[in-house]
C-alpha cells in the first residue's frame, strides 16, 4: 500500500489537516517518494499526540469538575447525617479563648472589677444564649428518656482540651459501677466534636453519655437566682476575685438537679460502688471526733430528688448572699450554712452522710494515694486508715486543686483504684 493509498483510507478530517506545501511537495515529481513518506508519517504522528493530549487534558478536567461535583454533594448529604450525639465544630473556639484573661485582676477596687468584667462579658461562653442552648432542655429530656438506672450530672467550664485523664476516669468509675445509668455533662466547650471523641470510646460501646451546652436562663427561671443572672449577664455586679466560673459551676448543680433531679459528682471524683438507693443525701468534709456532729459538709456530690426543698434554700442562699471574693463561701461553707438552719425542721428529710461516703480521704492527705508503697503493710495501713473502699464509700474525691499535678506512682492506691474502676482504661494510668 503506498503513501497515496494510505491518505485516501486515513479519516477525512486528517486529510484536511495537513498543510498545502505537503500537497505541493507530494505531487513534485523531482522529490523522492522516500521523503514525502517520512514527512508524511511524521505530521500524522505528531497530529495523533496532540489529539491524545487533548482528549486527556479534556477527561481530566470533567473528572476534576465531577470529582467536585460529587464531594460537595457528598458534604451536602454528610451535614444532614449527623449523629446521635450531635458533633458542634462551630464551638471549638471556645478552646481558642485565653482563660487566664478571664480570671478578675487583683488589687482593684469594687468598681474597678465590674468595669472590668462589662469589658470581658463577650468573652464568657457561658453567658451565651443560641440554637444550641435553645435546645439544651429537649435534649436532655429525650436522653434522659431512655429508662436510666441512675442519672449523673457533671459540670465543665473549662476548655474541652482540658478534659484529660482523671476526668474520663471519673466518667468510666461511673459506668463501672452502673452499666446501665446515664451521665449529663454540662458543657458549652465538651458539646463540640473535640468532646465528641474524647467521648466516643464509650459511646461506641453503649454507654449513655450526653455533653450539652446548658441554657442558663432557662435552669435559673423561676428560681430565686433568676435576678441575681439577669444582673450579672448585664455586668451589673460584681464577679468577685474568685473566677466566676468556679462560683457558677457551684450554682449549676444545684439548678440541675432542682430541674431534674439525680445524682451531681464532680470531674474528680472516682465512683466505687453504686449509688442505686441513695436519696436525699449529702455528706459530711468534716466530723468532730468527741461529738460525733459534723463539722464541714461539702458539695462535690449531691443526691437529690427534683424539687427538693433543701436545694430551693441553696439556691436561695446563693441569690441573697453571693460573695466572690470568698473561696468555698458559694460552695461547701454555703451548703454548711443552709443545712445548719434547716436541720431537724420537719419537711426537709434528707440524709448527711459520714465523711466515708464521699470524702474518705481528706484533702492534706490525698497525695499519700499516688505514692508508691514501700511495703504491703504500709499500702495495707494505707487504705485501711484512710481509704476503706469496699464497704463504706461510694466513691473518692480527689481534690483537684491539691492532685491535679501528681504523678500515679507504680504500686500506688491511686494505680489499684484506676485499674479497678475504669472501663475502657486506655491511658487511663499513663501518668
Amino acid at each position: 500500500m503506498d503513501l497515496w493509498s494510505f491518505k485516501t483510507s486515513y479519516h477525512h478530517g486528517i486529510e484536511k489537516g495537513i498543510p498545502r506545501y505537503f500537497r505541493f511537495l507530494a505531487s513534485w515529481p523531482v522529490v523522492p517518494t522516500i521523503v514525502i513518506s517520512v514527512l508524511m508519517i511524521s505530521f500524522i504522528f505528531s497530529y495523533t499526540i496532540m489529539s491524545n493530549f487533548s482528549l486527556k487534558t479534556a477527561a481530566l478536567n470533567m473528572k476534576e469538575e465531577s470529582e467536585g461535583f460529587w464531594r460537595q454533594k457528598s458534604e451536602r448529604k454528610m451535614k444532614l447525617v449527623l449523629p446521635v450525639f450531635p458533633l458542634h465544630s462551630t464551638q471549638e473556639e471556645v478552646d481558642n479563648v485565653n482563660q487566664s484573661s478571664l480570671i478578675p485582676p487583683v488589687n482593684v477596687s469594687r468598681v474597678e472589677r465590674i468595669e472590668w468584667f462589662k469589658s470581658k462579658l463577650p468573652e464568657f461562653e457561658i453567658f451565651r444564649s443560641d440554637n444550641l442552648t435553645e435546645r439544651f432542655h429537649g435534649r436532655v429530656l429525650e436522653f434522659l428518656n431512655h429508662k436510666c438506672e441512675v442519672q449523673f450530672f457533671m459540670t465543665w467550664i473549662a476548655p474541652a482540651k482540658s478534659f484529660q485523664r482523671k476526668e474520663m476516669l471519673a466518667v468510666e468509675s461511673v459506668f463501672k459501677a452502673h452499666p446501665d445509668g446515664c451521665l449529663v455533662i454540662l458543657s458549652r466547650s465538651m458539646d463540640t466534636e473535640i468532646g465528641y471523641r474524647k467521648l466516643k470510646p464509650l459511646l461506641h460501646r453503649g454507654f449513655r453519655v450526653l455533653t450539652v451546652a446548658p441554657d442558663l436562663s432557662f435552669l435559673f427561671k423561676n428560681t430565686s437566682v433568676e435576678a441575681w443572672f439577669d444582673e450579672m449577664k448585664k455586668g451589673k455586679k460584681d464577679p468577685g476575685k474568685i473566677p466566676l466560673a468556679q462560683n457558677l459551676s457551684n450554682l449549676i448543680r444545684l439548678a440541675v438537679l432542682y430541674k431534674y433531679g439525680g445524682i451531681y459528682i464532680d470531674t474528680d471524683f472516682i465512683v466505687l460502688k453504686s449509688f442505686k438507693g441513695l436519696k436525699n443525701s449529702i455528706g459530711a468534709q468534716s466530723m468532730d471526733m468527741m461529738s460525733e456532729n459534723w463539722k464541714t459538709l461539702n458539695n462535690a456530690v449531691l443526691v437529690f430528688d427534683m424539687n427538693h426543698p433543701l436545694l430551693f434554700k441553696f439556691i436561695e442562699e446563693f441569690a441573697l448572699n453571693f460573695n466572690g471574693n470568698k473561696w468555698g463561701y458559694n460552695g461547701p461553707y454555703l451548703v454548711s450554712r443552709v443545712v445548719k438552719r434547716v436541720e431537724g425542721i420537719p419537711g426537709y428529710n434528707f440524709t448527711i452522710l459520714p465523711p466515708m461516703a464521699f470524702y474518705p480521704v481528706d484533702w492534706e492527705n490525698i497525695g499519700e494515694l499516688f505514692k508508691r508503697q514501700k511495703s504491703p503493710v504500709e499500702s495495707g495501713d494505707v487504705e485501711d486508715t484512710q481509704l476503706q473502699p469496699s464497704e463504706k464509700s461510694y466513691g473518692v474525691h480527689l481534690w483537684n486543686k491539691r492532685s491535679s499535678r501528681l504523678a500515679v506512682e507504680e504500686g500506688s492506691v491511686m494505680e489499684r483504684l484506676m485499674l479497678n474502676h475504669c472501663v475502657i482504661c486506655q491511658g487511663i494510668c499513663s501518668s
